[in-house]
């Protein structure tokens, strides 16, 4: 056989290839082409998401996050003694608010079958009511992470759902009832929808590189809660009628506050640009072009379960839950603990609210900057592993000297702990969104990895003790193994990203970004051969 007949195969193929390879590449540019924008129009539909869209959610969240996380600042005021609580009690009545936050709501599509019997889980309330009542451990098997709020949120949509669950009368009733333990297990299933159904929210009006920052803004209020509640608390407890306690009117301030703004975002957030009277039909229209060529892969795709929980066929998604994990144990406790902390520097009662101000507000910024720079760049993975770096180094300072003999040190890791605590949220949630083009399976996946994060507060809460007082030793180092651990997966998979992408190109012959391919042509996921990582 002459040489030149072994060649001719090869020559075949390899024009073959070239075909397929411009094939794509011309599909892939007609897409982007039909999908195009005027950047005028853009300009302003922009404008009107970000000042009529992201502060009432900004508002609702506050409150939401100042409900949360009020306890903390009450306890400074002696409100755990004086409702009862002795012991670990208190760590445990904050632990009770992350045990509902996984566990599945009762809430379901009309003419559905409720995903858990309402007398089970009327069982497993009282269970855990008694155990934390009674100062014993709640076990974590009792945990189920079920996540039917998610196809709620999808079906009839964030800004209907959300609202409804935030105006619960529990804010106002927390501190005067003697069920408070139940309370506030109940308070946390009504508020465990937040996070996670704003993020899908947002990711419907928004591309993916405009989510991160967006995301931010928001939380940013969760963030600002700290110094928020701080402040309201320092006014507050100046009074002193002798009728109430001041702690009271902490807690009615700030629950009123949930339910009015939760009525104001009912009547006025829209279930989507496309049936939003405030825009014209050229908005409209560029708000469907905007989420198909850079977020999703349909508008209003058909809710189907199966669909939804496809994602978790990947691995990758079983690692993000993993992460999520881990960064929220950090998170939790510099959320629930940060005044306690602030306390044991050797603080009174007031210098202890004024002086946590300084730190949540230094936490905002270091916020926003991340998630701006994490958009700018279209770059996920080094921006969550600078902030795990920093509050490492918060927890490791603080966990090795003495708060009281040096203080100024102290204080100073006060500010890394909330410098770092943040932004992994923001950044995490925006991460594997920016890289789950479907609809239903981005509902569910924030759901989840959310409700995943959340839990990790019953880590954090349960390793904060009365005993280790004032130092709480053992709770920083747990806080610093968790976000080390963290930092070391998240800077493995975004390695392994860059890897995927250039292994790609290499096989399709091409140099493509996740910004180069419009999500619409992108409807098998990761599986998609255009498909290329954010990272």
């Amino acid at each position: 056989m002459d040489k030149t007949d072994l060649k001719q195969p090869a020559s075949h193929v390899d024009s073959e290839s070239l075909s397929k390879k411009d094939d794509v590449q011309e599909e892939l540019a007609r897409m982007a082409e039909d999908l195009a924008v005027d950047p005028v129009v853009q300009r302003r539909l922009l404008r009107k998401f970000d000042w009529c869209i992201l502060p009432p959610l900004t508002l609702m969240y506050l409150c939401n996050a100042l409900d949360k996380g009020n306890v903390g600042n009450a306890k400074t005021d002696g409100w755990d003694k004086d409702v009862g609580l002795i012991g670990n009690q208190y760590y445990l009545l904050v632990m009770i608010f992350y045990v509902s936050h996984p566990y599945p709501l009762l809430i379901t599509a009309p003419g559905s079958k409720s995903l858990i019997s309402t007398s089970r889980f009327r069982s497993v309330c009282e269970l855990v009511t008694h155990r934390i009542s009674h100062n014993e451990r709640v076990p974590m098997a009792s945990i189920r992470f079920g996540t039917p709020i998610a196809i709620f949120v999808k079906r009839f949509s964030a800004a209907r759902v959300l609202p409804l669950m935030m105006s619960s009368p529990g804010n106002l009733m927390a501190p005067i009832s003697p069920e408070i333990f139940a309370i506030r297990f109940f308070l946390g299933i009504f508020e465990s929808a937040m996070l996670p159904g704003v993020v899908y929210y947002l990711s419907t009006f928004y591309k993916r590189g405009e989510l991160a920052s967006r995301i931010a803004l928001f939380y940013a209020a969760a963030a600002i809660a700290g110094a928020f509640s701080a402040l309201i608390a320092f006014g507050v407890f100046h009074l002193q009628n002798g009728k109430h306690h001041a702690w009271q009117y902490l807690f009615w301030i700030e629950g009123a506050s949930t339910i009015f703004f939760a009525i104001v975002c009912f009547i006025w957030l829209p279930r989507s640009a496309a049936t939003w009277w405030l825009l014209t039909d050229d908005e409209k229209e560029v708000a469907r072009r905007r989420i198909l060529g850079d977020s999703s892969v349909m508008i209003n795709e058909k809710l189907k379960v199966g669909e939804a929980f496809r994602p978790f066929k990947n691995p990758l998604y079983w690692v993000w839950a993993f992460i999520s994990l881990s960064f929220g144990v950090p998170l939790a406790s510099v959320n629930n603990f940060l005044p306690q902390i602030v306390a044991s520097l050797g603080y009174d009662t007031l210098k202890t609210n004024l002086y946590t101000v300084a730190p949540n507000v230094v936490g905002t910024v270091a916020l926003l900057i991340l998630a701006f720079s994490s958009d700018y760049f279209r770059e996920r993975s080094i921006h969550i592993c600078i902030p795990l770096t920093i509050s490492l180094v918060g927890f490791i300072v603080l966990g090795c000297i003495n708060p009281v003999e040096r203080r100024n040190i102290a204080y100073f890791a006060c500010f890394l702990l909330t410098m770092g605590a943040s932004a992994p949220s923001v950044l995490v949630a925006t991460w594997y969104n920016n890289n789950t083009p479907q609809e239903n399976g981005r509902a569910v996946v924030t759901a989840v990895m959310v409700a995943i994060a959340n839990a990790s507060g019953l880590i954090s809460t349960n390793v904060f003790r009365a005993q280790d007082e004032p130092k709480y030793v053992p709770a920083l180092a747990t806080s610093a193994a968790f976000g080390g651990v963290c930092l070391f997966v998240v800077a493995s998979v975004g390695v392994w990203m860059r890897y995927e992408n250039r292994r790609r190109d290499a096989a399709q012959g091409v140099k493509m970004t996740a910004a180069d391919v419009p999500t619409e042509a992108l409807g098998d996921g990761p599986k998609s051969p255009s498909f290329r990582y954010m990272y």
